[in-house]
């Protein structure tokens, strides 16, 4: 199909290995990472190749514990023209650090991604959409730290995460940072996830389309698509252990996930998070 308008929407991954997901943190403790071997450097350069091939810019929410062992990786990245933004440094949920704990950890992924690019970092994404009504607090640890722009919040109800009676759009907070929530659909009076991740991989691709043309013919706020290096990876090694819910959600679909994200790379128009929501930001 041809691209279906010239609007722009907005692309990004979250740049973390397949130990590091919440899904398995009852499995993989942190302080065994170094231990395992990565699969995160490979996954993502093979995803930069496959958006420089439909000519795609992103935004790219690195793991400070990722850009600390790979900088060579964040470098390329920036090089190749897409947006460095920042996932914390631990992928500690933000609902299970303190205040102080929390506005550690997002800024020493702050300062060590403007290390490595030479240039301001100035959006955050929370692992998990763990920004929520408990700790709106993060919110103004963020601004402390010097960010521009989060995207933790998610509008929808799910077991994990969600904000369902927050705003859908873009909105400036009290606190003096932009939130960008997660693209939903209302449909039969409830508000559907249509932004990514394992949704995406679980859903047949032309569903997935026809769901995000709807959104962007009908809604006057853009679109964004998220993913996963890991979500490339059908060889990863597997959790045996791990709880089964987590294990499908996890899984399901690997061996696709790379020809639908070439699907949505070809049906669509993908720039950074800075620029499609830059005419928010300028006001």
């Amino acid at each position: 199909m041809n691209k279906r308008s010239a609007v722009f929407s907005a692309l990004t991954v979250d740049v973390e290995d397949y130990f590091h997901v919440a899904a398995f943190e009852r499995n993989i403790a942190p302080k065994e990472w170094d231990n395992i071997p990565a699969r995160v450097e490979n996954n993502t350069v093979q995803l930069l190749d496959l958006f420089d091939k439909h000519q795609a810019k992103a935004t790219f929410f690195m793991l400070g514990w990722v850009a600390e062992r790979f900088p060579g990786l964040v470098r390329e990245i920036h090089q190749r023209g897409h947006e460095v933004a920042s996932h914390g440094y631990n992928h500690s949920k933000a609902t299970s650090q303190s205040p102080e704990e929390f506005f550690q950890d997002v800024s020493r992924a702050k300062s060590l991604l403007e290390d490595l690019t030479g240039v301001a970092v100035n959006g955050y994404r929370a692992p998990s959409f763990s920004i929520g009504k408990q700790n709106e607090w993060a919110f103004s640890a963020l601004k402390k730290a010097g960010y521009h722009y989060s995207s933790s919040t998610y509008p929808v109800k799910h077991d994990l995460y969600g904000t369902p009676d927050w705003p859908q759009q873009p909105y400036f907070r009290s606190e003096g940072i932009w939130e960008c929530p997660m693209p939903v659909l209302t449909m039969l009076g409830r508000q559907l996830p249509i932004a990514g991740g394992g949704y995406f991989r679980l859903l047949p691709y032309w569903l997935t389309r026809r769901l995000i043309s709807r959104y962007v013919s009908e809604k006057d706020i853009p679109y964004m698509f998220y993913c996963h290096p890991w979500e490339i990876d059908p060889l990863q090694p597997r959790i045996a252990d791990a709880p089964l819910k987590s294990r499908f959600r996890h899984y399901v679909n690997l061996s696709k996930m790379e020809a639908k994200i070439g699907s949505l790379l070809q049906d669509f128009n993908w720039r950074s998070v800075n620029e499609v929501y830059q005419p928010y930001f300028s006001r």
